[in-house]
């Protein structure tokens, strides 16, 4: 089975039979629900129900440039259409580009053609509001029971909806982020950076070398062609980005930009060729923030992130918070908590500056300025932070397993640590962190821990799962 059904939308592999792969039968059911969705969202908007009814709806769609992108955008076009909704077609677009676009251009939602960084054979429906944000918990939740209830109705012929627009918002993207207070572009022009791209073929290839430059940075792009056919493994781990980290070296530049399928996941890479580290893009671009904001500093990232961000906040005189894991819930954390940023460990930072999304462009030009400010080299900054290792384990679990009673078996028996169960059971300890939380997609409790070491990191974990062992 390789279709997932989630309160964030829908994700599965092109092919196969309904029920087991993404077909154009289940895209034809989600956009159909979530037109449905949108249009009692705007009856309920407060604007009055006799004018809502009448409104014309319109929703921005944008996909990135995997091989099914143009087939599920038809899909989608045509359903949204048939409606009732009228379509901004943003074509081949960021994810932070369209969430950028809802609000732009008023429109009553927007969804986004992409799986991330999934494989080629992947694709997906993501779900956003008026605000340009992803679906919360409720929502979603109403949007997959009218999918299973087929509780959608399509209008008469005279109010079918039509696509309206047809927009490059890259553009408007770029200037907004060169208008932010924080981008300081004439310094980052002044360095004349040299930067290796790579973007695996997807739309990044288009949006990151046009930032670049914007900035008066020279780019070697490597993979930047938009043809959806991936030179690699598109999710931006170490051990798929060996190309750009020896390209770094021979064409001496002075870092490395890599990004995921539809740009809203950031690695660096250092002047060396090596790893910047994946979980520091958000402490680094948040030390630079919180250097240059007055007043409150809080930040946020959710519990399976390093706890440098923790380390750098305090360092200026901030306050860190915690969220649960996935992007919705870090955002409704950063708005609870004032927090000028936030983000995960994965590379996505959220600057709500500019907008309450991941957001790689943003990224991108945030940490050039600091780079170009701090007169170092990328290894040398990577060494002003505090030096953390996460390890990544898996439980898999039987049929007949209950989680549930897991972790709280877990938490009640580690007196020894501090116990945070707003997602999963995390417990940390003075020297480090063990986070457990069942996953979303797959039969298995992930096993996260982070410590000064591998070594040290690893025993953390091996010692949480050794007591889970023994609950069994």
């Amino acid at each position: 089975m390789t279709l997932i059904k989630s309160i964030a939308g829908i994700r599965g592999t092109i092919g196969g039979t309904a029920g087991d792969n993404l077909t154009p039968i289940d895209i034809v059911k989600f956009t159909s629900a979530y037109a449905t969705w949108v249009r009692r969202a705007a009856l309920n908007d407060g604007s009055g129900a006799a004018e809502a009814s009448k409104k014309r709806l319109k929703v921005v769609v944008g996909r990135d440039a995997r091989i099914s992108g143009a087939m599920v955008e038809a899909l989608v076009h045509g359903t949204l259409t048939g409606c009732g909704v009228d379509v901004i077609d943003a074509g081949l677009c960021t994810t932070p580009g369209v969430e950028m676009a809802v609000v732009h251009y008023g429109a009553d939602g927007g969804i986004i053609l992409t799986a991330s960084h999934n494989p080629r054979q992947w694709n997906a429906l993501k779900l956003l509001d008026s605000r340009g944000e992803f679906l919360n918990a409720e929502a979603g939740a109403e949007i997959l029971r009218m999918v299973e209830s087929g509780e959608f109705t399509y209008p008469q012929v005279d109010e079918l909806g039509r696509v309206i627009e047809r927009v490059d918002f890259l553009p408007l993207h770029i200037a907004a982020v060169l208008a932010l207070p924080a981008v300081d572009a004439e310094a980052v022009r002044a360095k004349k950076f040299r930067v290796a791209v790579d973007a695996v073929n997807s739309v990044g290839g288009v949006a990151i070398p046009a930032l670049l430059e914007a900035l008066g940075c020279q780019t070697v792009c490597l993979n930047c062609e938009p043809t959806g056919d991936f030179a690699h493994n598109p999710e931006p781990l170490p051990e798929h980005l060996t190309e750009i980290s020896t390209a770094v070296v021979r064409e001496k530049a002075d870092l490395g930009v890599v990004v995921d399928p539809d740009v809203d996941r950031l690695a660096l890479i250092n002047e060396d060729g090596t790893m910047f580290g994946e979980e520091y893009t958000l402490v680094v671009v948040a030390d630079y923030v919180l250097g240059a904001t007055k007043g409150a500093k809080n930040t946020v990232s959710n519990l399976s992130s390093t706890r440098a961000l923790n380390d750098i906040t305090r360092r200026h005189g901030g306050e860190y918070f915690a969220a649960a894991v996935g992007e919705v819930n870090v955002v409704a954390r950063m708005k609870e908590t004032g927090a000028v940023i936030g983000g995960e460990g994965n590379g996505g930072v959220i600057y709500p500056e500019l907008h309450y999304g991941r957001d790689a462009l943003v990224v991108v030009a945030l940490f050039l300025t600091h780079l170009a400010r701090s007169g170092k080299t990328m290894t040398t900054l990577r060494a002003t932070y505090p030096e953390y290792v996460i390890s990544k384990n898996r439980i898999d679990l039987a049929p007949d397993m209950d989680v549930d009673a897991i972790l709280e078996a877990v938490k009640t028996s580690c007196d020894d640590g501090v116990v945070n169960d707003v997602d999963g059971v995390k417990i940390d300890y003075p020297d480090g962190w063990v986070h457990l939380r069942r996953s979303n997609t797959e039969p298995i409790i992930r096993v996260y821990s982070e410590a000064a070491s591998r070594e040290a990191a690893d025993a953390l974990a091996k010692r949480v799962m050794i007591k889970i062992d023994s609950l069994q």
